[in-house]
């Protein structure tokens, strides 16, 4: 079982960053594939970010704002989020698969329980 709890979230102002965290349990946290997804409201879950297999990955609406990283000695996923737009505003979940794992949440085992991210304009 692997638990993974978010924090970073907040309120911004359009146009600034914040940087979300994501730590892990577990002892293999390195081979696990890492998502970011967020979800606003009224709107399904949306793919963001996922480093898998080596490989990092983007959804087209925040390649070039958003940065995926991982420090795999500190069990710990980041996202780094820059230049936010209002449309950014959503809530920002975590997830590990132990499988090469990408776009779908369907793919993913294990969730965080979400960190609330509101950019004003």
């Amino acid at each position: 079982q692997v638990q993974l709890v978010e924090s970073g979230g907040g309120l911004v102002q359009a146009g600034g960053s914040l940087r979300l965290s994501c730590a892990a349990s577990g002892r293999t946290f390195s081979t696990y594939a890492m998502g970011w997804f967020r979800q606003a409201p009224g709107k399904e879950r949306d793919f963001v970010a996922a480093w898998s297999a080596g490989n990092k990955y983007y959804a087209n609406s925040v390649k070039g704002r958003f940065t995926i990283s991982r420090d795999n000695a500190k069990n710990t996923v980041y996202l780094q989020m820059n230049s936010l737009k209002p449309e950014d505003t959503a809530v920002y979940y975590c997830a590990a698969s132990n499988r090469d794992s990408r776009y779908y949440g369907s793919q993913y085992d294990y969730w965080g329980q979400g960190t609330q991210v509101t950019v004003s304009a």
